[in-house]
């Protein structure tokens, strides 16, 4: 019997994922953000033409199994796919092609009616990057490298599972399972850090990879709410915290709604630790149904951006639902 699957990653700019100096391009047009990948994926090279996203990884293998349940053969598919830069100044426009680096296929590992395919693909912008770096030689000319490293266990009853396991800093990475449905995120992207280290020996390409910080996807409710947030007539006010902050108290008078834009929130009731959330999250809305005190407590697990708006000025029942997957969630929660 033959088994076939797969998981993608895609990479992409979220709009304000850029501090600093570094945004001028952005800012007078020059370069874009992203729009955001779509919650699946049928047909990458679709995806591709429409400048969807920046690079993309796609682990696909497959295996052979005999009668007896053994793994008698054990192969690649896919690999990177990487995009253009088009730089804009006025009615001109120039496309930079991306350099793509070879792709890192580690030898499948076997187990226990198993076997784990680890894959890495990704590259750097044609567009040049003057910048000053942390070592030697301390100039760069290239654009630093962006990656992701995939991994992808499949079993000799057919099942798959597949995971986000290295990832540089910059940009955002959305993973795709074998279906094509959207399942995780990287948690927290670090432009500046990607942006002075990201070259030579600290890439997988030197032998040195990141660990990816990966959170769940946030519901179909939760992205609608968000666009809310962000675009309603509350203008979200948009914080930054450090690792260890606490956002909100359990037992404090208040009732803004927080979507986390980047990093990951923890949070707390009576000091036990219930659950992480991630970009794209909504949380802080039980305070606003019941009464205005808050329930539990939100701290930083690492750098965050936040954006909040008075609860009141999104829908009540939607924060009731929203509310309603929360709890739910918090119980399930080690």
């Amino acid at each position: 019997m033959k088994y076939q699957s797969s998981v993608t990653s895609l990479s992409w700019i979220p709009s304000e994922a850029i501090q600093g100096g570094t945004r001028l391009p952005f800012d007078v047009g020059m370069a874009h953000y992203d729009q955001a990948p779509p919650d699946r994926v049928d047909d990458l090279d679709a995806l591709r033409r429409e400048d969807r996203f920046r690079f993309a990884n796609r682990l696909s293998a497959s295996i052979q199994v005999n009668a007896s349940g053994e793994i008698t053969a054990a192969s690649y598919t896919g690999g990177g796919m990487i995009g253009s830069t088009t730089v804009k100044l006025g009615p001109v426009s120039k496309v930079f092609e991306a350099v793509a680096l070879p792709d890192i296929k580690v030898k499948p590992v076997y187990g226990d009616g198993w076997v784990r395919f680890t894959q890495t693909a990704g590259g750097r912008t044609g567009m040049p990057a003057p910048r000053r770096v942390r070592r030697a030689p301390f100039i760069q000319w290239q654009a630093p490298l962006a990656w992701t490293t995939l991994t992808l266990t499949m079993y000799t009853d057919g099942r798959s599972s597949g995971a986000l396991v290295g990832a540089s800093r910059f940009p955002r990475h959305w993973v795709y399972d074998g279906d094509g449905q959207l399942s995780a995120k990287s948690g927290l992207i670090d432009f500046n850090d990607w942006y002075r280290k990201s070259f030579g020996k600290q890439t997988p390409w030197g032998h040195q990879d990141s660990d990816a910080f990966v959170t769940t996807v946030e519901t179909a409710l939760e992205r609608n709410l968000s666009h809310k947030l962000m675009a309603g007539a509350a203008k979200p006010r948009i914080k930054k915290v450090k690792p260890g902050t606490v956002l909100v108290a359990q037992g404090e008078q208040s009732s803004d709604v927080f979507l986390i834009l980047d990093g990951v929130l923890r949070v707390e009731v009576d000091g036990t630790r219930l659950a992480e959330y991630g970009p794209g999250a909504l949380l802080g809305e039980r305070a606003h149904l019941e009464g205005g005190t808050r329930t539990s407590t939100l701290v930083a697990v690492t750098d965050c951006r936040v954006a909040s708006v008075p609860a009141e000025s999104l829908d009540r029942e939607a924060l009731t639902e929203l509310s309603s997957g929360h709890r739910r969630e918090d119980s399930n929660a080690d």
